[in-house]
Formats: structure tokens, sequence, C-alpha cells
């Protein structure tokens, strides 16, 4: 790593209306380096990179790129001085050739037209340092994935070969495509070119990258040589929990419930689906709520949207309270008597413009079909029902939902799904973003549903709520099942560490839970 400090950002803080998204942070980077920016959901680091790159302006602080002071107005004015962003999801036109992607805006001219010849000469030149030997007249989306995202990082460094971000550019990659991506990464540094990395996968952080800078709710905790932070120190950092003050306790009857004689009410086997997440396994029994633990990014919600038929798996097998099942819809899901609450409620959970009433009765109206509508009777009394059992605090059930708080919104979702009577609900953080008081009413609300003979699939990135509601806990990381704890092994320190270190030693555990 050179020693040459490329850019500092100083100081910089970014106010939304009623949160400090940003307070005080400083990043720098050297010539010639891989940087990692790591932190939860919500931590800050989108919003410092929307900052670099012109999408925001700061409230505060200073930026120098090679010692001069900037101010980014744009995405295109950053271009301009030398920084790129490729994104998670491939920001090019998937109409246009790879070549005309490569060029788009600042296509090489003759005679007053574009040189086809010219841009398709420059465009194989740019793609040779990537190892890319393809036909560049093909369209983008004749291309996979990692090709594109290639196409992307080639039409960044050849726009501006300064400072290049890579913003979760793993994630729809499979290993030799990741391996592929890292050989180009190395490449690029010995060129000089500073990288900024951000990932939610941590064994990729700690194979690329030369330092980390660590974000919490908005501000800095540190910058640190990868190599000289431990796996469970980072973890605990980003998390903002010292294993030596970590609580286990449970809340009542969390992971004592004792098996007997229940019945498994939804199964997987090697469930897999590629790029998503690795063939997993795992049941729920009647009366029993299951944990999802992992990071951001572990491949949670994706195992949650196979078994609810969201997505279709490429391998395994789900069952339904014994019997095989082939569920291809959300619609065959629900005629099996699976609910799944999903993780963004205002874009796929909430419709904000309806009532309460409206959004209660909504699957229990699609389950019966369209053509056999409930009354305006039937479904006041529906709705008033769900808003006395969950405490919904609102003046009547005609309100529009979006009107309402984050933890009324999440428990109009829930009394959707219960009015549906399911055996089995998925609850993908179901207390994100809702206030304390909300959080513990459905919590206890869940321990409920258990004790009635509900089977609830629980996803939680706070892993004290995994702790406190879980009979068992299935640990993810990097998109595979590294680990299951039960009972009195279910604690804040064995998911962490699970977490950070892996599965090693874990294998035969895991093989003999299903």
């Amino acid at each position: 790593m050179s020693d040459h400090l490329l850019l500092e950002m100083k100081n910089i803080t970014k106010v939304f209306p009623g949160v400090m998204a940003l307070d005080g942070v400083d990043f720098t980077l050297f010539r010639g380096e891989v940087h990692s920016l790591v932190g939860e959901n919500g931590a800050g680091k989108s919003t410092l990179i929307k900052v670099l790159t012109g999408v925001y302006q700061s409230d505060g602080g200073t930026i120098h790129l090679d010692g001069k002071r900037i101010l980014p107005r744009s995405p295109s004015d950053a271009q301009g001085l030398g920084i790129s962003t490729v994104y998670q999801e491939v920001n090019l036109i998937p109409e246009l050739s790879v070549a005309e992607n490569l060029f788009l805006s600042r296509q090489p001219m003759k005679f007053g037209r574009i040189d086809w010849n010219k841009i398709r000469t420059q465009a194989i030149k740019s793609l040779k340092p990537l190892d890319l030997n393809i036909d560049v007249s093909l369209p983008l989306s004749a291309c996979s994935i990692a090709i594109q995202q290639m196409v992307a990082i080639a039409r960044a460094i050849e726009i501006s070969a300064r400072v290049l971000i890579l913003d979760e550019p793993t994630s729809s990659l499979d290993k030799n495509e990741v391996d592929h991506l890292f050989d180009v990464i190395r490449k690029l540094k010995t060129e000089g070119l500073g990288i900024i990395f951000i990932s939610h996968f941590l064994e990729q952080i700690y194979a690329i990258s030369d330092r980390m800078t660590i974000l919490r709710n908005g501000k800095l905790i540190g910058t640190y040589e990868t190599q000289s932070l431990s796996r469970l120190e980072l973890v605990s950092k980003m998390t903002g929990k010292s294993l030596e003050h970590f609580q286990e306790g449970k809340s009542s009857g969390a992971g004592v419930r004792a098996e007997g004689t229940r019945k498994p009410a939804l199964e997987a086997h090697n469930l897999g689906r590629k790029n998503a997440i690795a063939p997993t396994s795992l049941r729920v029994l009647e009366g029993e709520v299951v944990g999802l633990a992992g990071l951001l990014g572990s491949g949670r919600t994706e195992l949650a949207l196979l078994l609810f038929g969201v997505k279709r798996p490429d391998t395994g097998q789900i069952m339904v309270r014994g019997q095989k099942a082939k569920i291809r819809s959300p619609g065959k899901a629900m005629k099996l008597g699976l609910g799944y609450l999903p993780e963004d409620r205002k874009t796929q959970g909430i419709i904000p413009n309806l009532s309460l009433r409206e959004n209660i009765i909504l699957s229990l109206q699609a389950a019966r079909g369209w053509h056999r509508t409930f009354s305006r009777k039937e479904q006041n009394a529906i709705s008033d029902r769900f808003i006395k059992a969950l405490k919904i605090a609102t003046p009547d059930a005609e309100k529009p939902a979006g009107e309402l708080s984050g933890g009324n919104q999440q428990k109009i979702i829930l009394a959707r799904w219960l009015a549906s009577q399911p055996k089995i609900l998925i609850l993908d953080e179901p207390t994100r973003g809702i206030d304390v008081g909300a959080k513990a009413e459905i919590e206890e609300l869940i321990g409920k549903l258990c004790d009635e003979g509900m089977a609830i699939l629980f996803i939680s990135g706070e892993l004290e709520e995994v702790v406190r509601v879980s009979d068992r806990v299935v640990i993810l990381r990097d998109r595979k099942k590294i680990r299951e704890l039960a009972g009195a092994d279910i604690t804040l320190e064995n998911i962490m560490k699970t977490i950070a270190q892996g599965d090693e030693g874990d294998h035969a555990q895991n093989s003999s839970q299903v």
C-alpha cells in the first residue's frame, strides 16, 4: 500500500429532519489501497458515499482529493474530479451493447458522426485489463451479472481512474466470479487506484481490504488495519455490544419449550438458490419460535422468500405439516397456512392510502377470493377485533394506515396475517424502526401465538431480540447456515462468536440438526 494520501474526508456531518445521519465522521484513502467501509444497516455508509459523490451536500466538514479541497455538487461532478461508483445494481442500459455502455455520453466522433469502429476497438482495449474477452457488440442484457459488473468497473475506470467505490459488488456473484473480481481489484491496486469497498460479507472484507473504517449510528467507531482486528472484535464494534456486558436472559418461556409430542410444522431440506443462499436445512415445530440470526446480507430474507414462494429454489424440498409441498407462489403458501410479514413494511407491507380496515382485511379477502367479498359489517367486526387485540393506536378503523406510527403500521400487518389464521408465520424484522414499547408488545404477542400452537420463524438483526424470543436459533453467515443453537446455548456470546468465527468445528453439529 502506498503511503500517499489520496482522499481525506474530515468531520463530515449530515443532518436530515430529526436524524443525525453522519456525526463528524473522518475517512481517509491511500493510493493503491482497498479500504472497507463497514457497519450495520443505517450506520451511515451510504450517506457518507453520497456526500463524497455529490448526491448529498454535507452540513459540515471538508473533503480533500490529492491535497486539494473539493466540493462535488453531483455524481457527474464527482466523476469529473476522478471519483466513480459501481453499485450492487448495475447502473447501465441493458438494451445497449457492451461497447455503447462503456462510452455512453462520450462517444468518439469522426466527421460529425459516431465512430463505431473506434468505439468497438477502444471497448475491447478497456476490457482487456479486467481479463474480459467478450463480444462487445452483444447487448449488455445478454451478459451475466458478473460481466455486467466488470463492464461497469471498466466504464468507471475509463471515466475517472483515481477513486473507485464498489458498493456491494459481490451480492449477486458466485464464488468463482467473486475470485475473478478480487483478482481485478488487486491488479487495480498495483496501478495506484484507491478503492472503497462496501460489503456485508465478513470473509470478503478480510480477504480483500487493507484497512477498514467502522460506522455505527452515523458515528465513526474507528479505522483499523484489517488484519489487526479479529472478526469477533469487528462484530462487537459494528453492533456496539461488548461481550463482557451481554445479558443472556430470556423472556418467559422462550428457549425452554420442550419438544414433547409437537410435530414439525415447516421443514426445509437442502433448500437453496444460486447467488441467494446455499442449500439449507431447518425445521420449525408447532408452538415454537425458531430465530434466524446473522448480519445483513447473510441470507436471512433470501431463505424466507424461498419458503414463502416469492422466489423459487434451485435445490431442496419444503414440507408443511409432514407433507411435501411445492410452494411456487405466495398464494400457494397462503393456502398451505403460511403467512409472511416482510422486512420492508413501507414498500412490501402497508398500503398507505388504504384505511386500517382495508389493510387488515386484505389477506383474508385474497384467500377467500375476490368474487366472495366480505360485507362492510364483517370487515368492521374483523378490523375492530384486531385493533383492540393488538392495541393499535388509532381514532378509528378508517384512518389511512400511512398516517400511523411505524409501530402501529407493523401491528396492522400482523393483524392482516392473524386475521387469515395462519398455522406458520414468517416474521422478517417485525420490530425494525419501532419504539421500545411497541417492540415489547410484539414480542409478547409472539409468545402468546406460540402458546396457542403457531409455528414462527423469526428474523431479526437485533441479536438480543433473537435471544429473548427463540426456542432454537439458526445462524447464517455469507449465505449459508453455519450453526444451530438450542436452549441454554442460545446466548449473545455464542451467536456473536459464531458469526465472527464461522463454522469451524460446527460441521458435525449442523449435519445432525435438520
